[in-house]
């Protein structure tokens, strides 16, 4: 059974514990160990979360799977990229899932969440950055309809960016 649960304060080490995890999992062969590590140390913090659940932009949801937390999300509103062709489109800032629990189209729940969340708030189009070389999360953006649209350089470390794609789905 899945259910996806608006984040709080109260799941602020939950969030840091997972993002952690699902970052190192989705990301960790795309730098230098180093790089990695020092990346997830100063994003991943309790401190880091609890700011960005305070942030009334953000909307972070966990997924929970048989009672267990497996991914979360957080997308906000109104958020165009430079040169987006609407002003309503909500940027799917982060969408992880542990990687144990892929190919049970947990992913996809979240993201048809995420997508119905848009909606309801008068949102015209999702967008997102996806690095360039998860080729599994590229083919399941393009596979939900999503378009690469333009490019972004993610900085990892002060000597290393990832380069990913821009992708929009538009409603």
């Amino acid at each position: 059974m899945i259910s996806i649960i608006k984040a709080t304060t109260k799941d602020t080490s939950t969030l840091s514990h997972i993002g952690k995890i699902t970052f190192i999992e989705s990301h960790g062969s795309s730098a230098k160990t180093d790089d990695i590590n020092a990346y997830v140390k100063a994003k991943y913090t309790d401190e880091i979360m609890a700011k960005e659940l305070a942030n009334p932009k953000n909307n972070y949801h966990l997924l929970y799977y048989n009672d267990e937390v497996v991914g979360y999300t957080n997308i906000v509103f109104d958020e165009p990229y430079p040169g987006s062709p609407v002003n309503n489109v909500t940027k799917l800032d982060r969408i992880y899932l542990m990687k144990e629990f892929y190919g049970l189209k947990l992913g996809e729940a979240l993201l048809q969440f995420d997508i119905a969340l848009a909606r309801a708030n008068n949102q015209s189009g999702l967008w997102l950055y996806t690095w360039t070389e998860n080729k599994r999360a590229v083919s399941f953006y393009e596979r939900s309809g999503f378009k690469i649209t333009g490019s972004y350089d993610f900085p990892i470390s002060a000597t290393h960016s990832n380069p990913n794609h821009r992708m929009l789905l538009e409603f």
